[in-house]
């Protein structure tokens, strides 16, 4: 069955170092493939928003990170063992005993929104997620990125060229800070045209409808 054109864009607003974001994606995923069964297709464009904008740029030691956050190494462990059985439930093995660092993502968001410039953001989205929660790898570090890159579909040299400057910082930042004025305190969050529907790694059972009485909302209000 030949895909249909697309008919509108869902915009979606996540961290790199979000477990949920990547399980929301695959969600998404499955959700638009749905939609495309009613003869609905949407592209798809990822935008930034940083879990810890206080990050500094080299990141942190997780382990003691974590046990500031969240009270006890034991509670962490707690946290990612639920987070580890949620993204095996849709088809991802999380090895998040395989972490050191938490990362600061500016540059992460940079190389995401380079992957939009060059029409592989999806794949860059993807090897980010997988290099971070399956594999273990600091996406903080710049040699990492240009190999996340790499994997995503980007030219290695000109990662590591924009990682070397500042192109994209701006925007990464405008658009994190653009995200907080929206009102968005979580991620992930989608959007359907510019309105944001909700948040969360909703099942794709309730978020195909979801998109689809929404785009039938705003279709009758353009007509």
């Amino acid at each position: 069955m030949d895909k249909a054109p697309a008919v509108g864009r869902i915009d979606v607003i996540s961290d790199a170092i979000c477990p949920w974001c990547y399980i929301g994606k695959r969600q998404l995923e499955r959700a638009l493939d749905l939609l495309a069964a009613q003869h609905l297709s949407f592209t798809v464009a990822w935008h930034p928003f940083q879990l810890n904008p206080d990050m500094p740029s080299g990141g942190v030691e997780r382990q003691q990170y974590r046990i500031a956050k969240f009270g006890s190494l034991e509670r962490s462990r707690q946290l990612d063992q639920r987070i580890t059985e949620a993204a095996a439930a849709v088809g991802l093995e999380f090895h998040l005993d395989r972490l050191t660092r938490t990362p600061n993502t500016v540059n992460a968001h940079r190389l995401i929104r380079l992957g939009g410039q060059r029409g592989v953001q999806d794949g860059v989205v993807e090897a980010l997620f997988k290099g971070y929660f399956c594999d273990g790898r600091d996406i903080g570090d710049p040699d990492v990125l240009a190999d996340l890159g790499a994997a995503g579909g980007l030219e290695r040299d000109e990662v590591r060229t924009m990682l070397a400057g500042d192109s994209h910082t701006k925007e990464v930042l405008a658009g994190d800070q653009m995200a907080r004025n929206a009102g968005i305190q979580g991620v992930p969050s989608f959007a359907l045209q510019g309105h944001v529907l909700f948040s969360g790694a909703v099942p794709a059972e309730e978020m195909a409808p979801s998109f689809r009485r929404a785009w039938d909302v705003l279709k009758n209000r353009a007509a």
